[in-house]
């Protein structure tokens, strides 16, 4: 893909993510995360009614007279993306593959944060993180961002979600906001997700193909592994090879959906033939309650 036809797709994306993000879920991701942090503002004497926790004790005892702390809410988020960039994302059998549908997703959620006065950074991950954009705020930040999903080519066709979850925690140290989008096709992270549910207000966005849950009853067919590279004769007639790819997939979805509610984190399931549109702005309105 050369440099007018990258341009013109960031282009389109833009258009048609931006107009979600301002008419739709500006509002909602605004009233979802708001208020994450309380900071310092200043001192005041203190009022019947007043907590006494807030007292200010230096200043009570340089005055000889209560005075409390006033705190007010910490606008300013920082969210960050966290997508998955493995073999399996360039996987579709309907519109498009999953990597389209977590562009567009991602994209959503930067311009919504834009839109907040947000700083917003980007992690891509393969089995190894392949990329990191620190957090900034900014219009040019986000295409920079948008750009980098459609055209960086990974050097890695693997997965390992516990990888970029610590790196996460490593590089984060403030509390932020984070989506990771992904299949999930991958397990063994429960701790690292742990970790970063009690750090972050974390949110797993599960992008999936209905072929990943079931395969049809194709005959004897050529199947490609998309993280190894390997192609089998796969015999899609035998029941028992597709109950058995059926239950593999059901397995790892439920380790994702388990693994995240105990990490006190939120799930989103969007299937790429579905509209995320509302499967994001549902979530939002629950969590801001």
């Amino acid at each position: 893909m050369d440099t007018k036809e990258i341009l013109k797709k960031v282009r389109k994306i833009e258009i048609k993510t931006k107009r979600l993000s301002n008419d739709i879920f500006g509002g909602e991701y605004h009233s979802s995360f708001k208020g994450r942090g309380m900071t310092f503002s200043e001192v005041r004497q203190y009022q019947f009614g007043d907590d006494i926790r807030t007292i200010d004790w230096n200043v009570t005892a340089r005055y000889n007279e209560p005075y409390v702390k006033v705190f007010e809410e910490e606008r300013e988020l920082t969210m960050m993306l966290m997508v998955d960039i493995s073999g399996s994302e360039l996987f579709g059998t309907s519109t498009q593959f999953k990597k389209d549908t977590i562009t567009e997703i991602a994209a959503t959620l930067a311009f919504s944060a834009t839109q907040n006065n947000d700083k917003v950074g980007l992690v891509l991950f393969s089995d190894d993180v392949e990329l990191f954009i620190p957090p900034k705020k900014g219009k040019s930040h986000v295409l920079r961002i948008i750009r980098e999903l459609i055209e960086f080519k990974p050097k890695s066709k693997k997965t390992n979600i516990d990888a970029a979850l610590k790196f996460l925690s490593s590089v984060l140290k403030k509390r932020a906001i984070v989506f990771m989008l992904s299949d999930f096709m991958d397990d063994d992270y429960e701790k690292s997700a742990k970790i970063a549910g009690s750090k972050h207000d974390l949110t797993g966005i599960r992008v999936y193909d209905k072929h990943d849950e079931e395969i049809p009853n194709l005959g004897v067919v050529p199947m490609l592994d998309a993280e190894t590279g390997e192609v089998q004769l796969i015999n899609t007639s035998s029941k028992t090879i597709r109950t058995n790819y059926k239950a593999n997939a059901l397995r790892l979805t439920n380790y994702y959906t388990s693994t995240f509610r105990k990490s006190g984190a939120g799930t989103i399931n969007t299937r790429v033939d579905e509209s995320y549109v509302k499967k994001l702005l549902g979530y939002f309105k629950h969590k801001g309650r």
